[in-house]
């Protein structure tokens, strides 16, 4: 297909693109629409990683404000069922798991401080007591972003992203901004989305940048390739634990995942209270 005549005209101002008269592309022009075509598949690849990651982030924090004070109601049973008994046995082995079990129940230090006041001194979380005396519970903050807010957010990630960056430095501003982007989305914030978008519209017009030779051509399609590779496992990692299983189960209702699990977590409650009652009726 190629000829000698579209060979030489290749080295003009045109290059890369076919001239007017319909001659061939230069040799690295289709190995450019490869490098193209690979950055954009692995930009959609990374926005439905981090959009997925964004997910459960939110999800483990609703996970933690509206179940955690159960957990903790559950080990604060199995330490003092677990009490009861050694005091009965007088076995050290008893004893011993007993210590163990009490022992991870006991508060941390500054631990206010040091989780930004989300629990209290206790090791508790503070719908804690409202929730085991059947008070009302202060709804958990939600966070789920609106359909608009993904769409903006799409928009910029795929406009703004530091993967198409040929300089270091366009690259540092790109991560800088896509960083702030990440975060307006995890709020769920439209406004500041939209004023990110109006941000990189008015932001320096990238420079065009002169053909890639076809050996940077190759380096770049290999580390397009690495960088897919990287984010396969941390999509991966995110799939398979636990707040990320939990969430595939019911992407469209977490909410009502939630309360079948908090169902379920109650009847253990129960579960432990009435052995706990059993086993101290047995002391009186």
């Amino acid at each position: 297909m190629t000829t000698s005549e579209g060979e030489q005209g290749s080295g003009g101002a045109g290059a890369g693109q076919a001239s007017a008269g319909g001659g061939a592309q230069r040799p690295e022009a289709r190995l450019e629409q490869a490098v193209r075509a690979a950055e954009q598949a692995l930009i959609e690849f990374e926005i439905a990683v981090d959009t997925f990651r964004i997910e459960v982030e939110n999800f483990s924090r609703l996970h933690e404000q509206r179940l955690g004070p159960v957990y903790a109601r559950i080990e604060e049973l199995d330490a003092r069922i677990l009490e009861v008994k050694a005091a009965r046995s007088g076995d050290p082995e008893d004893r011993r798991l007993a210590d163990d079990a009490r022992s991870r129940l006991q508060p941390i230090p500054g631990v206010e401080e040091l989780l930004g006041g989300w629990m209290d001194g206790n090791g508790l979380f503070p719908e804690a007591a409202a929730m085991l005396t059947d008070q009302p519970v202060r709804p958990p903050e939600r966070v789920r972003p609106s359909e608009e807010a993904r769409r903006l957010y799409r928009d910029l990630a795929r406009k703004a992203h530091p993967d198409l960056a040929q300089e270091q430095a366009e690259r540092h501003r790109r991560e800088e901004f896509i960083t702030r982007v990440n975060a307006a989305y995890a709020r769920g914030s439209e406004a500041e989305l939209r004023e990110l978008t109006a941000e990189w519209a008015a932001g320096p017009k990238l420079k065009e940048q002169a053909p890639s030779a076809g050996e940077e051509l190759y380096a770049r399609l290999e580390w397009l390739a690495q960088r897919k590779e990287l984010l396969t496992l941390v999509a991966k990692e995110l799939e398979e634990g636990a707040i990320g299983s939990m969430l595939r189960l019911a992407p469209d209702d977490p909410d009502r995942l939630l309360e079948e699990i908090a169902e379920q977590l109650r009847a253990e409650v129960i579960e432990r209270e009435t052995e706990l009652a059993a086993l101290e009726a047995l002391e009186g």
